[in-house]
């Protein structure tokens, strides 16, 4: 992956479930050549965590959303640069029973009022995350058999259109790409990754006022790191 990210000569990368901790980390991961790292680790090994690497030196850094309970879970950082923050956020699953299913619920309904903040603050916001939750039927392989599933509950896709309906914020992918099968997460169902059984959950979230920036996006399937494939979106500022 990191000889992937060096050719990619990218301004910044954001990075969610890193699951190690930074002292952990060999020197060439945590210190990736030319590159500011911040990572917010989880208190829990190998669990969740985020981070961003940065060409540029930012002016602030803000690690956590000022909640111990999740913060305690490694999930958001932000840099700031001049008026533009962009952060990296890792929303909890659900995937593990009913009771992690609340605490998701939670969080989307605690994260709501920070959006609706901070659309109002006068900056410009690139949230890059992974969000657990696919907004629309295009978003996975199956409408009707994602229906009941963890990440395309009605509650789940309710509360995006909160996000961009209500709130006006912009899925920064679909401004340039409207085509169906764009996916960014496959199961670990026997032959989903290559039957394209997936579903796109990973998103940046973007001001309105940035909409007109966004000049392309692209999944990237040439070589699998994960069960996640990285999402490129170019801006022009």
């Amino acid at each position: 992956m990191y000889a992937w990210l060096s050719r990619q000569d990218a301004d910044v990368i954001a990075i969610q479930e890193t699951k190690a901790q930074e002292h952990q980390l060999p020197l060439e991961v945590s210190a990736v050549s030319g590159y500011t790292a911040v990572f917010v680790d989880a208190q829990k090994k190998g669990y969740s965590g985020v981070a961003l690497y940065s060409l540029r030196e930012p002016d602030r850094i803000v690690r956590g959303l000022g909640w111990p309970d999740m913060d305690a879970e490694g999930r958001y950082v932000q840099l700031d640069f001049g008026d533009l923050s962009i952060a990296s956020i890792y929303v909890p699953s659900g995937t593990s029973g009913p009771a992690r299913q609340e605490v998701k619920y939670e969080f989307l309904d605690r994260f709501l009022p920070v959006l609706r903040e901070k659309s109002r603050d006068g900056r410009r916001y690139i949230f890059c995350g992974d969000f657990n939750v696919a907004h629309k039927e295009i978003d996975v392989f199956s409408p009707r058999s994602c229906s009941t599933v963890t990440g395309f509950l009605p509650r789940e896709r309710a509360w995006f259109d909160r996000v961009t309906d209500e709130l006006g914020w912009v899925d920064a992918f679909r401004v340039v790409n409207q085509e169906p099968k764009q996916f960014t997460w496959w199961s670990g169902w026997p032959k989903a990754w290559e039957k394209n059984l997936g579903w796109r959950i990973d998103y940046q979230l973007i001001s309105p006022e940035l909409r007109g920036a966004v000049r392309d996006a692209s999944i990237y399937k040439g070589d699998r790191f994960s069960d996640h494939a990285p999402v490129t979106i170019d801006y022009e500022f």
